[in-house]
């Protein structure tokens, strides 16, 4: 970040538009409509500081990130906290992380791991639980918004293709799995999708981690790597104490 140019308040509406959707097997996903009272602001910031993303080479997103700045943190872990801890099960907050981020990649570059959907880890513990959040910081719906998966295989499958994704050649995963190459938009012989999230600009949606889920890209062709223009997302993570009872 630049120290010339301070990131702006996140500033979260005191009266925010609330419902849920059922994303499968019990678990709920918030969606809060008019989230921030100043999302135009935060677009010109990330803007302003695009020089700042930067991509990892074996990273699930499937494009660069930029972290949110520290001080940004503490409001959008209270808003989870007032609104999405009771939803998916948790207590305190342990640890709790967010970035900025811009899904850029043609489906012809995407890594095997990044051809279907999953979870939210962050190596929970015992007892932990891991709560996540998407903020929709662009207006043309037509980016894609976020999609929920329950597996239709035991749990030793599921793992088993993880690890094949990270281990063979594009080609010969494709093969094995019957998985096409691109971006996941419906269900396949591995997963169902169960629900779905259009986007809208300044929509925040919060959720579990462990459920299965993938951004919602039907039109790969209008990602683009310009903030204004592009899928632009906020992303958080929070590690939690889970709720006994």
């Amino acid at each position: 970040m630049h120290a010339s140019a301070p990131a702006p308040l996140l500033r979260f509406n005191p009266r925010p538009r609330v419902d849920q959707v059922d994303i499968g097997d019990g678990h709920r996903c918030l969606v809060v409509d008019d989230a921030l009272l100043e999302p135009e602001a935060w677009v010109d910031h990330v803007a302003a500081h695009s020089d700042s993303f930067s991509e990892r080479p074996n990273n699930g997103f499937p494009g660069p990130e930029m972290h949110l700045p520290e001080q940004a943190l503490g409001p959008l872990d209270d808003f989870f906290a007032l609104h999405a801890r009771r939803v998916i099960g948790a207590r305190r907050t342990l640890r709790r992380y967010a970035r900025f981020s811009l899904a850029t990649r043609a489906p012809g570059a995407l890594s095997p791991w990044q051809w279907f959907c999953h979870t939210d880890r962050l190596e929970d513990g015992p007892g932990q639980v891991v709560g996540a959040s998407v903020l929709y910081l662009f207006k043309d719906p037509a980016l894609g918004g976020t999609g929920f998966y329950r597996p239709t295989r035991p749990a030793a499958y599921i793992s088993a293709l993880v690890k094949s994704a990270a281990a063979l050649p594009p080609e010969e995963f494709a093969e094995r799995s019957g998985i096409a190459r691109g971006y996941m938009a419906d269900s396949n012989d591995w997963f169902e999708r169960v629900a779905g999230v259009p986007a809208q600009f300044n929509r925040l949606i919060l959720y579990p981690g462990h459920v299965f889920h993938s951004g919602d890209i039907r039109a790969p062709e209008k990602l683009s790597a310009d903030p204004r223009r592009g899928r632009l997302t906020l992303n958080g993570f929070f590690v939690c104490r889970r709720r006994l009872g």
